[in-house]
């Protein structure tokens, strides 16, 4: 393995750790690692040429099998280096798409990952093929014809148009899917990759999602019923984990999957108390989430793993830099009970308490008061139905556009908005809790106050 940093980074483990992960989650040895500081890499090889020997040293020395580079090597430098190092080399994006490939079970994840790997292999054709010889065409077979290398680009071109079509019919479906659940408040676990969001999922919900100590190991998004005491039952989603650097080209093939995300009304955002990391997580998840365009939206810090060797100190930190946090055990239960007494306080900050006339035949709207709000009371009259009840205030807002007879007694109706397709709907208000985006995104090595 082997790795460029800055002089100007500062870690507070050995930089080498999170990759070390990956490509064991990818399932190869890690032998030896190198690093080197540099104001800039070497535009031939990246590294310098005296860490070039020391790396072809150590890979004649260990027979390794591939060279792993923490970075993003261009097809030029990848090529160079593989000439210099005698095996084969792959960077950071491409070790993550291997290990996203590995997981996906679901057809929209084989989808997302097939794109994201044309789409990378594209300008790196010349290095995968021998077979470059141009083939005969014309009547009688006469002149040079088309590169071998054209076709297989011209292939894969078609391929990758082939795959953003169906991607798109994926996520209209998930429009409609998650339209179709717009009667429940939805909250949506978003996090570092390997944070405990799915233990946390399975505690919450019993939902028995796969919760394994390994990175990426969900890919697909999962939805279940959570029922909140003193509440009733609002959705909650798992997502795919983040990680620093997240592949550009990733994050645009997964929006149908985060698309449960980016409609959520409330994020939880789990980051691990064990890792020493936990900073520059926290970051890197707020940089994921800004590029996303939903950091605006609420959002619960939700410190996990706080049982965990050596990381009460960490806490500690997390919570002096962002005091709203909450502090958990996703496997023993520590702090669930004030994480769901959170939660639905802050669902019921958007809540509104009516009084509305129903017809005594209605039974249809009866029953779906039941079902998204708190029904207070109901009073029976000759020809009508009087129902108090405390509901989100865009359900009261969906009764008023319908023409109920209905009058608000604590809150506020939302404003009227014309109707937009989920690519047009772009979060405009909303709260950042725990410091907010500009606070993540500022050096993790500041100093705490």
């Amino acid at each position: 393995m082997a790795r460029l940093i800055s002089p100007k980074d500062t870690f507070t483990e050995n930089p080498l750790d999170e990759l070390t992960g990956l490509a064991e989650s990818a399932g190869t040895h890690v032998v030896a690692g190198v690093l080197q500081r540099r104001e800039k890499p070497d535009p031939k090889t990246y590294l310098g040429k005296g860490k070039i020997a020391e790396l072809r040293s150590l890979v004649e020395m260990h027979s390794a099998d591939v060279v792993i580079f923490d970075n993003d090597l261009s097809p030029g430098q990848t090529r160079n280096i593989e000439k210099e190092v005698g095996t084969k080399v792959i960077d950071r994006t491409e070790l993550i798409l291997d290990i996203f490939a590995s997981n996906a079970r679901t057809h929209e994840a084989r989808l997302a990952v097939e794109l994201a790997q044309l789409e990378y292999s594209l300008p790196r054709l010349k290095r995968l093929w021998t077979h470059l010889s141009r083939q005969s065409m014309g009547v009688g077979m006469r002149g040079p014809g088309e590169k071998q290398l054209e076709v297989d680009r011209r292939l894969a071109l078609r391929r990758i148009h082939e795959l953003k079509m169906d991607l798109q019919k994926v996520e209209r479906r998930k429009e409609r899917e998650v339209a179709g659940r717009r009667d429940y408040l939805k909250v949506s676990l978003v996090g570092y990759t390997n944070a405990g969001k799915s233990t946390l999922m399975n505690t919450l919900t019993a939902a028995d999602v796969e919760a394994v100590d390994k990175l990426f190991a969900t890919l697909d998004t999962r939805t279940r019923r959570w029922n909140l005491p003193s509440w009733g039952p609002v959705l909650l989603s798992d997502t795919v984990g983040f990680i620093r650097d997240l592949p550009h080209r990733l994050v645009a093939s997964f929006r149908a999957t985060l698309e449960e995300s980016r409609q959520a009304d409330l994020l939880l955002h789990i980051c691990d108390a064990s890792n020493p990391s936990v900073l520059d997580q926290i970051s890197a998840v707020y940089k994921v989430l800004h590029d996303l365009e939903i950091d605006e939206k609420q959002t619960v810090l939700v410190v996990n793993k706080i049982d965990a060797p050596g990381a009460e100190e960490r806490l500690q930190v997390v919570q002096n830099r962002y005091p709203h946090s909450i502090a958990i055990s996703a496997k023993s239960g520590k702090g669930l009970a004030e994480l769901t007494s959170h939660v639905s306080s802050m669902l019921s900050e958007d809540f509104v308490t009516v009084s509305l006339k129903l017809p005594l035949s209605d039974g249809r709207t009866q029953a779906w008061l039941t079902k998204v709000g708190d029904v207070l009371s109901k009073q029976y009259n000759d020809d009508h139905l009087e129902v108090h009840v405390r509901l989100p205030a865009r359900h009261a807002g969906r009764l008023a556009r319908e023409g109920h007879d209905l009058h608000v007694l604590s809150g506020a109706l939302p404003k009227p908005q014309p109707e937009q397709s989920w690519q047009e709907r772009l979060p405009t208000a909303g709260k950042v809790f725990n410091g907010g985006i500009e606070r993540a995104l500022e050096s993790p090595d500041e100093e705490v106050a």
